[in-house]
């Protein structure tokens, strides 16, 4: 009543060799907290453009070498120029990548990524505050 299957199936099967290199979750954690790392980058490298600051100069040199340490010592791409932005939105963007960078850096145990993105909230968090200050007064 029913044909046998002819054909291999499309589904691997654990038994045989993968015919595709697979990365390991820690190597997953790695590339997604590099790539996190990388965009609060750019964006400080835009806040920096913007109202240069001694605190966003030093948080640039450090994410940079974090970003350098995660892809292999290959560094990472800057931002040479910014366009006309918020400050206050760059702020915003730059305190929700530095979360999502916390969060991969506590699930893979790298302490010193973790500290460094919590620093960044704190100090964007700090900043926003502080615009908004400004604004109503």
């Amino acid at each position: 009543m029913y044909e046998p299957i002819r054909t291999k199936s499309v589904h691997s099967t654990m038994a045989g060799p993968s015919d595709f290199p697979h990365r390991t979750r820690e190597e997953e954690l790695d590339i997604q907290l590099a790539s996190h790392l990388a965009a609060l980058l750019a964006v400080t490298d835009e806040l920096r453009a913007q109202a240069p600051t001694t605190d966003l100069d030093a948080a640039a040199d450090r994410l940079a070498r974090q970003v350098a340490r995660l892809r292999g010592g290959r560094p990472p791409a800057r931002a040479t120029t910014a366009g006309p932005t918020r400050t206050a939105a760059l702020h915003r963007r730059a305190h929700a990548l530095a979360g999502r960078a916390l969060v991969v850096a506590a699930s893979r145990a790298d302490t010193a990524a973790a500290i460094l993105a919590a620093e960044r909230m704190d100090a964007h968090a700090a900043a926003l505050a502080a615009d908004t200050l400004a604004a109503t007064a």
